[in-house]
């Protein structure tokens, strides 16, 4: 991709956010309250990513993103971080695949924790498969018109002889 320098590239500091350094059994134990938790800003993401096509637009939307998901792990380490550990153990270490089955247990036990310290009751387990409608405060982006190109050159006469194309017809047809 080639750019010119009119066009705006974000800086080094712009762009520059504290990662949140987890592993992935963390990540799939705590998926379904951090979905949850974090849905809106997600949704805010994924509709400013959706709407610009561009991801230089939606920095300020991304940065949200990931400082819910880092408010949300510091959360559940003040408050059920023995559980979730045994949560997260269970899973790394239960199975290859890293399966839910095996530890139902433990996963109650978490989501009681939850409950009880957080006030976060574990989603049904279709809920991300539902319809949501989100609702923003972010104006619809207008969309940048596109160009019109004529079909031929309008200082020529109707009845003009006109060369073949050179590269073949701008029509795909298949046969």
């Amino acid at each position: 991709m080639s750019i010119t320098a009119n066009e705006y590239m974000p800086t080094q500091e712009e762009l520059t956010v504290k990662e949140i350094e987890v592993s992935g059994p963390v990540l799939k134990a705590g998926a379904m309250h951090l979905g949850k938790r974090c849905e809106y800003q997600n949704n805010e993401f994924v509709l400013c990513r959706n709407e610009t096509g561009d991801p230089r637009a939606c920095i300020k939307e991304g940065k949200e993103v990931t400082n819910c998901a880092m408010n949300f792990f510091k959360d559940i380490k003040k408050s059920c971080y023995g559980e979730f550990m045994q949560y997260v153990n269970c899973l790394d270490k239960s199975s290859t695949n890293q399966a839910f089955s095996p530890c139902r247990k433990t996963q109650g036990v978490f989501d009681k924790c939850m409950q009880d310290n957080l006030n976060m009751e574990r989603p049904p387990h279709d809920y991300f498969a539902r319809t949501h409608i989100h609702k923003t405060n972010r104006p619809k982006p207008v969309p940048e018109p596109k160009p019109e190109y004529p079909d031929r050159n309008p200082y020529l006469p109707e009845d003009a002889e006109l060369p073949p194309a050179k590269y073949g017809s701008r029509y795909i047809w298949m046969w």
